[in-house]
């Protein structure tokens, strides 16, 4: 029999009630960040099969279609190393004229403020991952996340109620669901940020998927 080992996180740690206010206020200060904007996070190292690059041709699209709506985008991730990477999504930027819309940060100590202080989580890898932490980590956040259609996200996503999936490395389906997602109430986003937690709590949190793991092998040798 093969037994596959699934992956969780902290929920204890990845909790919207346990972030205080004037955390969030120092990080927008830090970051000089105005929160009149929605703020869109896009987190992880900076490596082309992340999906940067289609991230940032994507608000291209969003800012054309929606050139009322004001937004700012955060690319969160270290490039380790990888400068002529880091260089050309910074003339990306420059090219889509998004210099006022998308700022860049190496890191954030505390990743759960970073995802208190966003309105939407982006994950846009063009491979698939085995897991996706970013996926779980924003339902554990209440937060809305948009996720591409492969990997893991598939697994811990449920399309249309915690989160979004778009085909996979096509930037105009993902500037579509980024609209969409933009022009939602505030009641419907508080929904689907509810059941995301609920989501992640009763499938991945850590603790329970450790004692699970750990009834299935009982299970084997008894």
């Amino acid at each position: 029999k093969l037994l596959v080992i699934f992956r969780g996180i902290n929920t204890d740690y990845f909790d919207p009630n346990k972030i205080n206010l004037s955390d969030q206020e120092k990080i927008l200060s830090q970051w000089k960040i105005n929160k009149e904007k929605p703020i869109i996070l896009l987190p992880g190292r900076l490596t082309s099969w992340k999906g940067q690059e289609m991230f940032i041709e994507s608000l291209h699209r969003v800012k054309k279609e929606m050139p009322e709506k004001p937004f700012l985008a955060i690319i969160l991730g270290s490039d380790q190393g990888r400068k002529v990477y880091k260089k050309k999504l910074l003339r990306m930027v420059e090219q889509y004229r998004l210099n006022n819309e998308i700022r860049f940060f190496d890191k954030c100590d505390l990743m759960p403020l970073a995802y208190k202080i966003s309105d939407i989580v982006v994950s846009s890898s063009i491979e698939p991952e085995a897991f996706g932490r970013i996926s779980v980590e924003a339902q554990a956040m209440e937060k809305p996340i948009i996720a591409s259609n492969i990997g893991g996200s598939k697994e811990t996503i449920i399309n249309d109620k915690t989160g979004f999936l778009f085909e996979s490395d096509k930037p105009e389906e993902l500037s579509k669901k980024i609209i969409h997602v933009l022009n939602l109430d505030e009641s419907t986003l508080k929904f689907i940020g509810i059941e995301g937690r609920k989501n992640v709590v009763k499938k991945f949190n850590i603790e329970k998927m450790c004692f699970s793991t750990y009834s299935e092998y009982k299970k084997l040798i008894t």
